[in-house]
């Protein structure tokens, strides 16, 4: 099993530096668990860190039923966020650096303090986070046509690519996460609707899921990291010409485009 470690990691690096999706791995490798292909992303994870990039957060995916329906899995999973993959609001993206883009709108946290599972609860998830940010993520699969399952998506670091922060808000007895509604805009036309309780109830339980998740592999969510904590509607397909706008109330707005 170690040497397909190896080798998956070696094709989804390449995969994603020449923008060419590689075959489902559940379809080569069927007995592949999740287990196994958390192994294949820190293996990922510490090659990028000897290249020189820096751990920035975690995001959390597949949080919403919007989203497991559309990918056909029935739990969360999480991926590493690299000093490379944040881009402010606003810029221009290429098309070209990547293989078939989605965006879907997230409610982002700044952690204050360190969150260690196991055990780590909603309370103790607002009492650790600094700001909350309007946020895009942008996603994109190196497995072709997106034919993935829980275990490709693990491997593939959550299938993440950018993401895309606005300016943070600091006055957090101000919000209320969960009936916080969210308007996601293509090219100044309604492309979703959601609320913050689509992400496993408020986005809060889904961070406190991803500190009791990475204890399993004596990690935890650092102070200072950005935190992704899942979709609030499905993902909307994207490519060059496209500008995404998403709208979150007292928090503020955030997008990005695209060109060729």
């Amino acid at each position: 099993m170690e040497t397909l470690i190896s080798k998956l990691t070696d094709e989804l690096m390449e995969a994603e530096e020449n923008a060419a999706p590689i075959e489902p791995l559940t379809a080569r490798y069927p007995e592949m668990s999740v287990k196994d292909s958390y192994r294949v992303q820190l293996e990922w994870v510490e090659r990028k860190l000897e290249d020189g990039r820096v751990v920035i957060g975690k995001k959390v995916g597949l949080t919403s039923k919007a989203m497991q329906d559309m990918l056909g899995v029935n739990e969360p999973d999480y991926g590493h966020l690299l000093d490379h993959m944040k881009i402010s609001t606003g810029a221009v993206l290429s098309r070209k650096d990547f293989i078939k883009p989605k965006v879907e709108a997230e409610i982002g946290f700044i952690l204050k303090e360190d969150l260690k599972g196991p055990n780590i609860t909603f309370v103790d998830v607002l009492m650790a986070t600094e700001a909350f940010v309007p946020a895009l993520e942008v996603i994109d699969s190196r497995i072709e046509d997106w034919k993935i399952r829980l275990v490709d998506t693990v491997a593939d670091n959550g299938s993440s690519a950018r993401a895309v922060v606005g300016e943070p808000f600091y006055e957090l007895d101000k919000i209320d996460l969960r009936t916080m509604s969210m308007t996601l805009m293509k090219n100044q036309e309604l492309s979703a609707t959601g609320a913050g309780a689509a992400a496993l109830g408020h986005p809060a339980h889904a961070i406190a899921w991803l500190a009791n998740k990475l204890a399993d592999y004596n990690l935890s969510l650092r102070a200072g990291e950005l935190i992704l904590p899942g979709a609030l509607s499905a993902a909307i397909d994207v490519d060059a010409g496209d500008e995404v706008t998403a709208f979150f109330g007292k928090l503020g707005s955030v997008s990005i485009s695209f060109c060729d």
